[in-house]
């Protein structure tokens, strides 16, 4: 006989939330994320905060969580669904920001969760239509993230390419890739433009250092979502 709330541990329920994007034929284990609104589960949302307060430094939120969404990964099996991290994203903000705190629980941490969860937030911002800044350029794994995108759009491109084509594609605002494609050599500044030179055995010396790493795809077709009014009346600069 278990002890009084065992049956938690052994089948874990899903987050209180609406299951935004379910995926399970291109990832093994299956994967779910779940949209948990901070004000319809406060106290959900306050133990995201705590526990990521437990691996995360600067995190100051802890409980005011009303004007945040969370959206919680889980991993899904035959026991219920074991969350792997979650990344946090205010409903309304002023500073262009499409997260505000991101975190992959060290157990799942190194098999290309956190790039998920970043490529989620970018998928939400298509469908916002807005390019949307990462509240620190400073973070490696976010740089990382755009270094992956940014080559694969470039070896995939034929002829030129401007910044504003390179943002539309991929939803990275124009002052992020102009910073990434410097630290690669593949941007060049004339005549007080920065003109993109992507020298395809450049491109591909950078590309081989992705070689192995493991890449989960964020698959549209498995995203129901739709964006708050408030961000959908915005108009692209």
């Amino acid at each position: 006989m278990g002890l009084p709330g065992d049956e938690i541990y052994r089948s874990p329920p899903p987050p209180p939330g609406q299951p935004n994007y379910t995926g399970g034929a291109v990832t093994k284990p299956p994967i779910s994320v779940f949209e948990v609104d901070g004000k319809k589960a406060k106290v959900y949302c306050q133990n995201l905060c705590l526990l990521s307060k437990l691996f995360l430094d600067h995190k100051t939120l802890y409980y005011d969580v009303d004007l945040f969404l969370f959206y919680v990964l889980c991993e899904r099996d035959q026991h219920g669904y074991h969350m792997v991290g979650y990344f946090s994203k205010e409903k309304s903000c002023m500073e262009d920001y499409n997260l505000a705190c991101i975190l992959t629980l060290p157990a799942y941490q190194r098999k290309g969760y956190g790039k998920l969860l970043i490529a989620f937030a970018y998928e939400l911002s298509r469908r916002e239509a807005w390019a949307w800044a990462l509240p620190s350029a400073r973070c490696r794994t976010w740089a990382r993230y755009w270094t992956r995108v940014l080559l694969e759009q470039l070896r995939n491109v034929k002829g030129d390419v401007s910044i504003k084509e390179m943002s539309d594609a991929t939803m990275i605002r124009g002052q992020d890739i102009v910073d990434t494609l410097q630290s690669l050599g593949l941007i060049k500044y004339w005549k007080g433009t920065h003109l993109i030179h992507a020298d395809p055995r450049v491109v591909q010396e950078h590309w081989a250092k992705f070689a192995g790493q493991r890449v989960i795809e964020v698959d549209p077709a498995c995203l129901h979502w739709q964006p708050l009014p408030t961000t959908t009346a915005r108009k692209r600069p």
